[in-house]
């Protein structure tokens, strides 16, 4: 994962400052937080994402997404209004806790 992670980063301009990028990890806390404004190279992120180390538990993904709403998309973790939001998931299975996982329309 942290491979995978590091070649999407190296493809996206982040150098020139259009793009940040921001990384949560989970199980069944939140638990590494690096904020969009915490790097503004790829190379740096990609070294902060190298030195990740997993970390085992449950997989409460409602949990990180969550945080990543009400934390991490706010203008003092750096975001920026004028910009879109993305946000992938990639998980090691089903989420502990389907229900609150769900989006409802």
């Amino acid at each position: 994962m942290k491979s995978f992670v590091s070649q999407i980063v190296g493809r996206l301009d982040i150098d020139s400052g259009s793009t940040r990028v921001g990384l949560v990890t989970y199980a069944s806390n939140v638990g590494t937080v690096i904020n969009l404004n915490d790097y503004n190279t790829a190379t740096a992120f990609q070294a902060a994402v190298s030195s990740l180390v997993y970390a085992s538990g449950a997989t409460y993904t409602n949990r990180a997404l969550q945080y990543v709403r009400t934390t991490m998309l706010t203008s003092a973790a750096g975001d920026r209004g004028n910009a879109s939001n993305i946000v992938v998931v990639l998980t090691d299975g089903q989420s502990s806790d389907r229900p609150a996982t769900q989006v409802s329309h």
